[in-house]
């Protein structure tokens, strides 16, 4: 009887190991499997977000070369660094929204007790800025153009501009 009894815990122990063996065995493959899923899963999102991302920058003075370039005068006195040139037109076009009347490169004069300001400036390329504006209402965009002079400074030119619908 206590043989009988030694031979079944015996062979309880046995089969628990084997079962437990075999789970935690499958346990690690499928983990390891799940890992490499997510892990490819996440590398197709960044590719995507990646190409996405390259998209809506493709008009932009940031990644134009050709429009780079066009600052790039040949002679050494006269070159203008793109990088350091996008925030000071944004800057100088933002610095119009102090205007008592609004912002006069929105290209609309104002309409209620609100004046227009520009939110938002995206620098094209090396002749053009689009930008969206609003008096907390109405919100419409902007396209300009914009120069930088021979001393330095900057100047805006309206070359379209829209309101929304309500």
């Amino acid at each position: 009887m206590k043989q009988s009894l030694f031979l079944y815990l015996t062979i309880l122990a046995v089969l628990s190991s084997i079962f437990t063996y075999m789970f935690l065995s499958k346990q690690v493959e499928f983990e390891q499997t799940r890992y490499e899923k997510t892990t490819k899963k996440l590398r197709d999102s960044l590719n995507l977000v990646s190409n996405q991302l390259a998209d809506a920058n493709y008009f932009s003075l940031a990644k134009n070369e050709n429009a780079q370039n066009y600052f790039d005068s040949g002679s050494s006195e006269k070159i203008i660094q793109y990088e350091k040139l996008i925030p000071v037109v944004t800057e100088k076009l933002l610095d119009y929204n102090a205007n008592p009347k609004g912002n006069p490169f929105t290209g609309q004069d104002q309409i209620g007790t609100n004046k227009f300001i520009i939110n938002k400036v995206r620098i094209l390329n090396h002749r053009w800025i689009i930008a969206d504006f609003s008096d907390g209402e109405i919100w419409g965009e902007v396209l300009l153009k914009y120069f930088v002079n021979t001393d330095d400074s900057i100047s805006f030119e309206v070359n379209q501009s829209l309101l929304y619908q309500k």
